[in-house]
């Protein structure tokens, strides 16, 4: 029989009530997990958000070790599962604070990534209350015979970022968002996905937002670029089971990452 491991994204709307935000989290683990998932993915600001943004950011904002992570480290050990969600974590000032994901299991922290490339585009200037992650060696997990690295939202837009992730070892890129809506939005949130799992020949499984602000469209591409499971605008998991031996498979047919000719390097 072929090794499969199951994988889900959880899409919801965060508020400015964090509470509410965690209950919301541990009724999508519990869905996902009795679905038989062992890796769970939640949007961007899963531990808080607020539109538009404001000082409340800042007083919101936890350490990596605080109640956020906690409780999400409760529910992966309740669920044997890996959960992977956005935190608001605080910043290194009082003024603004990081864009996290952060990956956990039931013993703790095992993975975190501090957003590279901040949101000042469409409109919108994310980098006035955010501060952006540094460029570091790219942190990853393993689970099963794959390797997971971690991006978030705007980063799909730079595919330096999913190189950096494959030539770590990568074998599934998992992304929090908050794609927000507008203008032809859905159609490219849906195509760099796609185009990041094409490109790399990796699994990407990406949660969302619903609408009103986000595009929703929480999916799971597999390393040819084929959909294997989405949510459409609901509050909702979807799952879909990675195929471990897929990345060895396609990567025989299409080497195209042995055949690069040119690397990455931070700027």
């Amino acid at each position: 029989m072929t090794d499969t491991l199951p994988i889900a994204v959880a899409q919801f709307a965060p508020t400015a009530d964090a509470a509410a935000n965690l209950e919301a989290v541990a009724q999508l683990v519990a869905t996902a997990s009795a679905r038989g998932a062992r890796v769970i993915v939640f949007p961007e600001y899963s531990s808080y958000f607020v539109d538009p943004f404001d000082e409340s950011l800042a007083a919101h904002a936890q350490p990596l070790d605080g109640p956020f992570v906690q409780a999400l480290t409760e529910m992966a050990h309740a669920h044997e599962a890996v959960i992977v969600a956005g935190l608001l974590e605080r910043g290194s000032d009082e003024q603004r604070v990081r864009n996290t994901a952060v990956a956990v299991d039931g013993t703790g922290l095992i993975a975190h990534y501090r957003k590279l490339h901040l949101y000042d585009a469409f409109g919108q200037r994310e980098s006035d209350w955010v501060e952006p992650g540094e460029s570091a060696p790219p942190q990853t997990f393993e689970l099963a015979g794959l390797r997971f690295g971690l991006m978030t939202c705007y980063d799909l837009r730079f595919p330096e970022v999913g190189r950096l992730l494959v030539d770590a070892g990568a074998d599934v890129f998992l992304v929090p968002a908050e794609w927000v809506r507008g203008p032809l939005k859905e159609h490219h949130w849906r195509t760099l996905l796609h185009a990041r799992a094409i490109e790399n020949t990796v699994f990407v499984a990406a949660a969302d937002h619903p609408p009103p602000l986000g595009v929703g469209n929480s999916l799971i591409v597999d390393p040819l670029g084929v959909e294997l499971a989405a949510v459409g605008t609901a509050t909702d998991v979807a799952v879909a089971h990675l195929d471990v031996g897929a990345i060895e498979r396609v990567r025989r047919v299409n080497p195209s990452l042995a055949l690069r000719r040119f690397g990455i390097r931070p700027r």
